[in-house]
């Protein structure tokens, strides 16, 4: 079948799903294969589900005139998805980055929804199937498509780019994420900028930070729309900037309190003040919009829990995003702070170097009372009294079963394999 008629069939189904389980009524099943198992196996049970039409790419799980056999499932997720791009009237904003890019959308789409219907990024569906999903989710009457885009490899954000043919983009930052794939720092600014090489080659827009070098840079030739703390000349100037440890701003005479823990989390409130402006809303909307912003799915959140106050950021962590939430963590005016810090992943060569640095960092600091979980710090284990290292969760959850930590302020920060919110449980 052809990718116009499969797209005629898409226009009457209710959704697109490729997993049975997300199946409604008049949905379009597209079945891929995974590493561990192969989704034609359940066209049946898409069928019996309330799905309309199955698309497989495995003539064995043919049933009748509601199958649809193709080459490549992922591949034609991937071209409906394109095809339906090319029949949008409305703008797509894309946003990669090494940290923030699920927050920064989050806000990006709280602002915006104030005067516009949005359809954004559901999750972090931001891989090369992640992203044909969004896409597809977009109906005749959105106004402002946003589309988060995640990378681990270089020429992932041209692929994606070239599926989602944005008409803005922002990156967030170039951090040390991902480094094994990237191949090190250079490899994901190489990476991350190919975002970059799309506008230029198509003639569209760039938000940035003027406060980051890189992003100045690499953006010359585009048409830019910018936000600073410290330049007055950009576009939107954010000023009297804090996080005691709520992230705060002012933004065009007016205070802006947000939810989110840290200063990280400020150049994530600004890009949405920033897009929010640039698209017409108002001044008072964008306020009400951040401000009513809760994050979740443990990103930044703030929890009150017996007599400790304790900042959760175990969604993920970087060597990047782990500094700036240990330096925002030691600028506290709290008293009694202690730091649970589990091990960062993908890291490859630079692994070692890099669980290094943050214990030698910590080291560095005076009265801080730090627990590091994991076998990479634990390869870096010194001694100290302040400062005590687990192997394992296992280990570290016996020592908390006997040692409970009372009235302090607590960071717990990880990878997402280490699950550290599950310390929770022993607060």
């Amino acid at each position: 079948m052809k990718i116009q008629d499969l797209y005629q069939l898409f226009l009457n189904c209710s959704a697109v799903v490729i997993d049975t389980q997300k199946i409604i009524p008049n949905a379009l099943f597209i079945a891929i294969k995974g590493e561990r198992f192969d989704a034609n196996i359940f066209a049946t049970k898409a069928l019996e589900f309330g799905a309309s039409y199955v698309v497989i790419d495995n003539s064995e799980y043919y049933i009748d005139h509601r199958t649809i056999l193709v080459q490549d499932g992922l591949k034609t997720l991937q071209e409906l998805a394109s095809y339906h791009r090319e029949h949008l009237n409305c703008p797509i904003i894309a946003l990669t980055g090494s940290n923030g890019k699920t927050t920064s959308k989050e806000l990006i789409n709280a602002v915006l929804a104030k005067k516009y219907r949005v359809t954004a990024t559901i999750g972090n569906l931001n891989n090369h199937i992640g992203v044909p999903l969004t896409l597809l989710s977009f109906k005749s009457n959105t106004e402002i498509g946003i589309v988060e885009m995640g990378a681990n490899h270089q020429k992932e954000i041209e692929f994606l780019c070239q599926i989602a043919k944005p008409d803005y983009g922002y990156i967030t930052n170039f951090g040390k994420a991902h480094l094994e794939g990237f191949g090190g720092v250079e490899g994901v600014i190489l990476g991350k900028s190919e975002m970059y090489n799309y506008l230029i080659a198509n003639n569209k827009s760039v938000f940035i930070n003027l406060d980051d070098p890189i992003q100045v840079e690499k953006t010359q030739q585009l048409k830019q729309i910018t936000f600073s703390q410290y330049n007055k000349e950009a576009t939107v100037f954010i000023a009297n900037c804090s996080a005691n440890p709520l992230a705060k701003i002012y933004f065009d005479e007016q205070e802006i309190q947000s939810h989110l823990i840290g200063l990280y989390n400020i150049t994530n409130i600004s890009i949405a003040a920033t897009i929010g402006h640039y698209f017409g809303v108002s001044s008072s909307q964008i306020k009400e919009a951040i401000e009513s912003y809760l994050p979740e799915n443990n990103r930044s959140q703030l929890i009150n829990k017996n007599s400790n106050k304790i900042i959760l950021d175990a969604y993920n962590a970087n060597p990047s995003s782990m500094m700036v939430a240990l330096e925002n963590v030691i600028q506290l005016k709290d008293s009694n702070k202690v730091l649970i810090l589990g091990d960062m992943f993908e890291l490859g060569a630079e692994s070692k170097k890099e669980h290094q640095t943050v214990v030698d960092y910590i080291f560095s600091q005076s009265l801080i009372t730090c627990f590091f979980v994991g076998n990479a710090f634990y390869q870096c284990a010194k001694e100290s009294d302040t400062v005590l290292f687990f192997n394992t969760f296992a280990d570290f959850a016996i020592y908390l079963q006997s040692n409970a930590i009372n009235k302090s302020t607590i960071l717990i920060k990880g990878s997402r394999g280490i699950a550290l919110e599950r310390v929770l449980d022993f607060l």
